[in-house]
């Protein structure tokens, strides 16, 4: 439990709860909500999370005495993140909170880097209209839960959404958000990736995606998909090195890391996801880079939509057929950042795919580079050569790492690149 002082001589109450960059709550509800709602949906497991009471909870006291739980002000909070020695902070503010968090936003617009507001309450100048504090200039979560007992905060976190400079509304599944949050794995992914400054959204295809950019906006552009149970991350090392001459975008495919898990992984999704994806973000023609899975999403691409790849580079893609047919999976107790129905259903794909994704490998008009890691790799390398062999032009290489090739051999892998003309 901390004590800090405000601004008005009272003495308010707060408690920290996990680990990291500090996250400051404003949460609703009844006295001592800081220790109903501490765990945050997991939040805590990420984020130093400050609960703050309302005044007269606990050892927080009015200046007047503890005879009434109100809640704290903007100057509260200004006071608090002076206490904390915060030149900037986040913010994540829960139904009545909201209205709080805005006002602060409003009134100390350098002091916030952030805001996530979930569930906001209804506007109580209903009738007048969608209405927000003006000068308002951090970006904005709007977070809300879909069904029964929700409606009319998502109808307000949609109210706002549309009158606030630079909001971003997310409705997830549940009767509310936090703490009924009925996809507690849906809301973590949501809240992070909005609070990382390295990651980026956009809506494509029907989803949230989101992505990882390095590099000179001018620059040309490529687009790295990474490979199944992995996400944009894992491109980090080889996206600082292409960056020297090179727009580059990393993508978390659908099911996988800060994007969307809508449940549904086919290949022909993925696919069209990265189309869209290009489509939201204005890239006529780019260079694919895929490895495994996205590898061989990054040749469907250039099957179906050959206008928009300029070079096609495939690291290890399942070729299609499975020979041997692969075995059904079976699931582990073991944590994922990844949704397990990404592997049931690719899986299954890659036993039975639609010939078209092995036929249409002759109509890729794109130059091609299809780079197989030997003998230590699971892949089986006659395949992935034949493969190859059926792309017109299509440059074969074998750099002896395994399947995680431009992990475990970065520069051989970056000088096949350069050879390409990719970087």
């Amino acid at each position: 439990m901390g004590i800090f002082g405000t601004h008005d001589g009272a003495e308010l109450g707060y408690r920290l709860v996990g680990e990291g960059e500090p996250l400051i709550c404003l949460l609703d509800g009844a006295p001592s909500a800081s220790e109903q709602l501490r765990d945050l949906g997991g939040l805590g497991a990420h984020r130093e999370l400050v609960l703050l009471d309302r005044r007269g909870v606990a050892e927080s006291a009015a200046p007047a005495g503890p005879s009434t739980y109100r809640a704290p002000t903007v100057d509260d909070i200004e006071a608090l993140r002076e206490h904390l020695g915060l030149e900037r902070t986040d913010v994540l503010a829960q139904a009545s909170g909201a209205d709080l968090a805005l006002r602060y936003a409003a009134e100390h617009p350098g002091r916030l880097r952030s805001l996530v507001l979930v569930d906001p309450e209804p506007d109580a100048a209903s009738g007048a209209g969608p209405t927000a504090p003006t000068g308002v200039k951090a970006p904005v979560l709007l977070l809300a839960g879909e069904g029964e007992g929700a409606g009319a905060q998502c109808e307000r976190a949609a109210e706002l959404a549309g009158v606030l400079p630079d909001a971003e509304l997310v409705v997830l599944p549940g009767g509310g958000s936090l703490p009924r949050v009925g996809d507690r794995a849906g809301f973590l992914r949501t809240v992070l990736s909005f609070l990382d400054p390295d990651v980026l959204t956009v809506r494509a295809n029907g989803l949230r995606m989101a992505y990882r950019t390095w590099g000179d906006q001018a620059a040309p552009p490529v687009v790295l998909l990474h490979g199944r149970s992995a996400n944009s991350a894992r491109w980090a090392h080889i996206a600082r090195e292409l960056a020297a001459i090179r727009r580059v975008y990393a993508i978390d495919l659908r099911g996988h890391g800060a994007s969307d898990w809508p449940g549904s992984y086919g290949y022909a999704q993925m696919r069209d996801d990265v189309r869209a994806f290009l489509d939201a973000l204005g890239l006529d023609r780019v260079d694919l880079v895929g490895h495994s899975m996205g590898g061989a999403v990054a040749a469907l691409v250039a099957q179906a939509y050959p206008e928009r790849v300029g070079r096609l580079v495939m690291e290890e893609p399942p070729p299609f057929p499975a020979d041997p047919r692969r075995p059904d999976p079976v699931r582990t107790d073991e944590v994922l950042d990844y949704d397990w129905g990404v592997v049931v259903e690719t899986d299954a794909q890659y036993n039975d795919p639609d010939p078209a994704w092995v036929d249409d490998l002759a109509k890729i008009t794109a130059p091609a580079l299809l780079i197989a890691g030997g003998a230590g790799s699971f892949m089986p390398q006659d395949r992935l050569a034949r493969m190859a062999e059926r792309i017109p032009g299509c440059r074969f290489v074998t750099i002896e790492a395994g399947h995680l090739i431009h992990q475990r051999e970065p520069v051989a892998y970056l000088a096949e690149l350069r050879t390409f003309g990719c970087y």
